[in-house]
Protein backbone atom coordinates (compact mmCIF):
# COMPACT_ATOMS: atom_id res chain seq x y z
CA UNK A 1 0.00 0.00 0.00
CA UNK A 2 0.82 3.55 -0.76
CA UNK A 3 0.39 6.19 1.63
CA UNK A 4 0.46 9.82 -0.20
CA UNK A 5 0.42 13.18 1.85
CA UNK A 6 -0.30 16.74 0.35
CA UNK A 7 0.56 19.37 2.56
CA UNK A 8 -1.10 22.33 2.33
CA UNK A 9 -0.80 25.90 3.44
CA UNK A 10 -4.13 25.49 5.88
CA UNK A 11 -5.18 21.71 5.21
CA UNK A 12 -2.93 18.36 4.72
CA UNK A 13 -4.60 15.63 2.83
CA UNK A 14 -4.22 12.06 3.28
CA UNK A 15 -4.55 9.16 1.29
CA UNK A 16 -4.14 5.69 1.43
CA UNK A 17 -3.80 3.88 -2.49
CA UNK A 18 -3.87 -0.49 -2.48
CA UNK A 19 -2.89 -0.91 -6.43
CA UNK A 20 -4.55 2.29 -8.11
CA UNK A 21 -7.44 1.65 -5.77
CA UNK A 22 -7.79 5.02 -3.61
CA UNK A 23 -8.81 3.28 -0.61
CA UNK A 24 -9.10 6.06 2.35
CA UNK A 25 -8.69 9.74 2.46
CA UNK A 26 -8.22 11.96 5.47
CA UNK A 27 -7.85 15.79 6.14
CA UNK A 28 -6.11 17.41 9.03
CA UNK A 29 -5.40 21.12 9.54
CA UNK A 30 -1.76 22.10 8.42
CA UNK A 31 0.39 23.35 11.81
CA UNK A 32 3.57 24.02 11.77
CA UNK A 33 5.05 23.52 15.54
CA UNK A 34 3.33 20.25 15.52
CA UNK A 35 6.32 17.32 16.38
CA UNK A 36 6.51 14.21 13.55
CA UNK A 37 5.37 12.23 16.53
CA UNK A 38 2.28 14.14 17.14
CA UNK A 39 1.63 13.82 13.19
CA UNK A 40 2.42 9.96 13.52
CA UNK A 41 -0.58 9.95 16.04
CA UNK A 42 -2.82 11.01 14.20
CA UNK A 43 -2.06 9.10 10.71
CA UNK A 44 -1.56 6.16 12.55
CA UNK A 45 -4.74 6.09 14.65
CA UNK A 46 -6.09 7.23 11.24
CA UNK A 47 -5.04 4.14 9.55
CA UNK A 48 -6.10 1.72 12.12
CA UNK A 49 -9.38 2.57 12.42
CA UNK A 50 -9.93 2.52 8.98
CA UNK A 51 -8.77 -1.35 9.59
CA UNK A 52 -5.18 -1.08 7.88
CA UNK A 53 -2.28 -2.20 9.82
CA UNK A 54 0.81 0.17 9.26
CA UNK A 55 3.05 -2.25 8.59
CA UNK A 56 1.04 -2.78 5.24
CA UNK A 57 2.01 0.50 3.86
CA UNK A 58 5.01 0.04 2.07
CA UNK A 59 5.57 3.16 0.21
CA UNK A 60 5.14 6.77 0.25
CA UNK A 61 4.76 9.70 -1.81
CA UNK A 62 4.81 13.66 -0.37
CA UNK A 63 4.07 16.87 -1.74
CA UNK A 64 4.25 20.10 0.13
CA UNK A 65 4.61 23.79 -0.13
CA UNK A 66 5.36 24.46 3.68
CA UNK A 67 8.75 24.26 3.63
CA UNK A 68 9.42 23.13 7.57
CA UNK A 69 6.72 20.46 7.32
CA UNK A 70 8.93 18.31 4.14
CA UNK A 71 11.35 17.32 6.78
CA UNK A 72 9.12 16.91 10.02
CA UNK A 73 6.97 14.59 7.29
CA UNK A 74 10.03 12.70 6.04
CA UNK A 75 10.93 11.83 9.73
CA UNK A 76 7.30 10.59 10.22
CA UNK A 77 7.68 8.29 6.91
CA UNK A 78 11.09 7.22 8.23
CA UNK A 79 10.60 6.41 11.59
CA UNK A 80 7.15 4.79 12.12
CA UNK A 81 6.74 3.29 8.39
CA UNK A 82 10.69 2.82 7.55
CA UNK A 83 9.94 4.60 4.16
CA UNK A 84 11.90 6.96 2.34
CA UNK A 85 8.77 8.81 0.57
CA UNK A 86 8.96 10.48 -2.88
CA UNK A 87 8.69 13.63 -2.88
CA UNK A 88 7.71 15.72 -5.76
CA UNK A 89 10.03 18.08 -6.22
CA UNK A 90 12.63 19.50 -8.92
CA UNK A 91 14.61 16.99 -10.53
CA UNK A 92 11.49 14.72 -9.92
CA UNK A 93 10.67 12.79 -13.43
CA UNK A 94 7.08 13.81 -13.75
CA UNK A 95 6.87 13.28 -17.69
CA UNK A 96 5.29 16.91 -17.86
CA UNK A 97 7.25 19.17 -19.55
CA UNK A 98 7.00 22.88 -17.80
CA UNK A 99 7.05 25.93 -20.38
CA UNK A 100 6.73 28.54 -17.40
CA UNK A 101 9.63 31.04 -17.49
CA UNK A 102 11.50 29.48 -14.37
CA UNK A 103 9.94 25.58 -14.33
CA UNK A 104 11.35 25.70 -10.49
CA UNK A 105 9.01 28.20 -9.30
CA UNK A 106 6.29 25.75 -9.61
CA UNK A 107 5.02 24.20 -6.81
CA UNK A 108 5.12 20.26 -5.71
CA UNK A 109 1.01 21.07 -5.38
CA UNK A 110 0.70 22.42 -8.72
CA UNK A 111 2.88 19.51 -10.50
CA UNK A 112 0.79 17.25 -8.67
CA UNK A 113 -2.67 18.01 -9.64
CA UNK A 114 -1.30 18.06 -13.51
CA UNK A 115 -0.08 14.62 -13.18
CA UNK A 116 -3.30 13.61 -11.37
CA UNK A 117 -5.48 15.52 -14.54
CA UNK A 118 -3.33 14.28 -17.35
CA UNK A 119 -3.38 10.69 -15.98
CA UNK A 120 -7.72 11.21 -15.80
CA UNK A 121 -8.40 13.65 -18.10
CA UNK A 122 -5.37 13.73 -20.54
CA UNK A 123 -5.35 13.91 -24.85
CA UNK A 124 -6.70 17.33 -24.33
CA UNK A 125 -6.40 20.67 -23.05
CA UNK A 126 -7.14 21.03 -18.93
CA UNK A 127 -7.32 23.65 -16.33
CA UNK A 128 -6.99 22.47 -13.30
CA UNK A 129 -8.99 24.93 -11.09
CA UNK A 130 -7.42 24.48 -7.50
CA UNK A 131 -9.79 26.15 -4.54
CA UNK A 132 -7.46 26.05 -1.23
CA UNK A 133 -5.82 29.09 0.31
CA UNK A 134 -5.27 30.42 -2.86
CA UNK A 135 -7.09 30.38 -5.81
CA UNK A 136 -5.05 28.59 -8.25
CA UNK A 137 -5.49 27.93 -12.32
CA UNK A 138 -3.13 25.72 -14.22
CA UNK A 139 -3.35 25.47 -17.74
CA UNK A 140 -2.22 22.03 -19.62
CA UNK A 141 -1.96 21.63 -23.38
CA UNK A 142 -3.37 18.53 -24.71
CA UNK A 143 0.20 17.21 -25.41
CA UNK A 144 0.58 17.25 -21.26
CA UNK A 145 2.88 20.19 -20.93
CA UNK A 146 2.45 22.58 -18.30
CA UNK A 147 1.66 26.13 -20.03
CA UNK A 148 0.91 28.46 -16.86
CA UNK A 149 -1.93 29.81 -15.10
CA UNK A 150 -3.45 32.19 -12.50
CA UNK A 151 -2.92 32.65 -8.75
CA UNK A 152 -5.76 34.57 -7.01
CA UNK A 153 -6.29 35.19 -3.05
CA UNK A 154 -8.32 31.93 -1.63
CA UNK A 155 -12.00 32.57 -0.35
CA UNK A 156 -10.62 31.90 3.03
CA UNK A 157 -8.28 34.56 2.93
CA UNK A 158 -10.72 37.06 1.16
CA UNK A 159 -13.12 36.74 3.92
CA UNK A 160 -10.61 36.84 6.76
CA UNK A 161 -9.71 40.49 4.76
CA UNK A 162 -13.00 41.69 5.17
CA UNK A 163 -12.99 41.06 8.85
CA UNK A 164 -9.94 41.92 9.36
CA UNK A 165 -9.61 45.23 7.67
CA UNK A 166 -12.94 47.08 8.42
CA UNK A 167 -14.38 47.61 11.52
CA UNK A 168 -17.51 46.40 11.27
CA UNK A 169 -18.12 43.27 9.24
CA UNK A 170 -18.30 39.98 10.56
CA UNK A 171 -16.62 36.76 10.13
CA UNK A 172 -19.21 34.83 7.81
CA UNK A 173 -19.66 31.16 7.08
CA UNK A 174 -18.54 30.56 3.26
CA UNK A 175 -22.02 28.98 2.57
CA UNK A 176 -24.11 30.15 -0.26
CA UNK A 177 -26.82 32.66 -0.05
CA UNK A 178 -29.95 32.23 -1.39
CA UNK A 179 -29.65 35.46 -3.27
CA UNK A 180 -27.10 37.86 -4.72
CA UNK A 181 -29.46 40.66 -3.45
CA UNK A 182 -27.92 39.96 0.31
CA UNK A 183 -30.96 41.88 2.80
CA UNK A 184 -28.61 41.75 5.67
CA UNK A 185 -24.83 41.77 6.46
CA UNK A 186 -23.50 38.43 5.98
CA UNK A 187 -25.56 37.10 3.15
CA UNK A 188 -24.46 40.16 0.94
CA UNK A 189 -20.80 39.08 2.22
CA UNK A 190 -21.77 35.39 1.23
CA UNK A 191 -23.02 36.91 -1.66
CA UNK A 192 -20.19 39.28 -2.57
CA UNK A 193 -17.67 36.05 -1.63
CA UNK A 194 -19.35 32.95 -3.46
CA UNK A 195 -21.37 34.45 -6.29
CA UNK A 196 -18.03 36.62 -6.55
CA UNK A 197 -15.25 33.60 -6.92
CA UNK A 198 -17.73 32.13 -9.14
CA UNK A 199 -17.70 35.02 -11.75
CA UNK A 200 -13.88 35.39 -11.04
CA UNK A 201 -13.57 31.43 -11.66
CA UNK A 202 -15.91 31.90 -15.02
CA UNK A 203 -14.02 34.75 -16.05
CA UNK A 204 -10.42 33.51 -15.51
CA UNK A 205 -11.07 30.50 -17.51
CA UNK A 206 -13.02 32.31 -20.30
CA UNK A 207 -9.68 34.21 -20.88
CA UNK A 208 -7.20 31.17 -20.94
CA UNK A 209 -9.50 29.30 -23.51
CA UNK A 210 -9.26 32.26 -25.46
CA UNK A 211 -5.75 32.34 -25.56
CA UNK A 212 -6.01 28.67 -26.37
CA UNK A 213 -7.94 29.16 -28.89
CA UNK A 214 -10.02 26.16 -28.10
CA UNK A 215 -12.08 24.88 -25.43
CA UNK A 216 -10.63 22.89 -22.53
CA UNK A 217 -12.20 20.48 -20.04
CA UNK A 218 -12.11 22.24 -16.82
CA UNK A 219 -11.39 20.06 -13.13
CA UNK A 220 -11.59 21.65 -10.43
CA UNK A 221 -10.27 20.67 -6.46
CA UNK A 222 -9.35 21.61 -3.36
CA UNK A 223 -11.47 22.44 -0.46
CA UNK A 224 -13.72 24.84 -1.60
CA UNK A 225 -14.55 23.09 -4.68
CA UNK A 226 -18.15 21.19 -4.03
CA UNK A 227 -19.30 25.15 -2.61
CA UNK A 228 -18.09 27.23 -5.30
CA UNK A 229 -18.48 24.90 -8.85
CA UNK A 230 -22.20 24.66 -8.74
CA UNK A 231 -22.23 28.45 -8.87
CA UNK A 232 -20.16 28.83 -11.84
CA UNK A 233 -20.73 27.44 -16.06
CA UNK A 234 -17.43 26.77 -16.64
CA UNK A 235 -16.22 23.73 -14.82
CA UNK A 236 -16.77 20.48 -16.20
CA UNK A 237 -15.97 17.80 -13.04
CA UNK A 238 -15.33 17.96 -9.19
CA UNK A 239 -12.46 15.55 -8.52
CA UNK A 240 -11.12 16.37 -4.19
CA UNK A 241 -8.72 13.35 -4.52
CA UNK A 242 -6.64 15.21 -7.85
CA UNK A 243 -3.77 15.68 -6.14
CA UNK A 244 -3.21 12.17 -4.05
CA UNK A 245 -4.07 10.70 -7.41
CA UNK A 246 -1.16 13.06 -9.22
CA UNK A 247 0.99 12.05 -6.31
CA UNK A 248 0.37 8.81 -6.86
CA UNK A 249 1.36 8.56 -10.53
CA UNK A 250 4.53 11.03 -10.21
CA UNK A 251 5.58 8.12 -7.68
CA UNK A 252 4.30 4.94 -9.68
CA UNK A 253 6.73 6.97 -12.85
CA UNK A 254 9.64 7.14 -10.60
CA UNK A 255 9.52 3.41 -9.31
CA UNK A 256 9.61 2.05 -13.02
Amino acid sequence: MLLAVDIGNTNITIGLFQGDELKATWRIGTGVHRMPDEYAVLILNMVRNAGIEPDDIKEGGLSCVVPPLLTTFNEVFQRYFNIQPLVVEPGVKTGIRIRMDNPREVGGDRISNTAGAIKLYGGQPLIVVCLGTATVFDTISETGDYLGGAVAPGLAIAAEALYTRTAALPRVELVRPKRAIGTNTQAAMQSGIIFGYASLIDGIVTRIQEELGKKAFVVATGGYADTIAPETKVIDKVNSDLTLIGIKAIHDMNRE
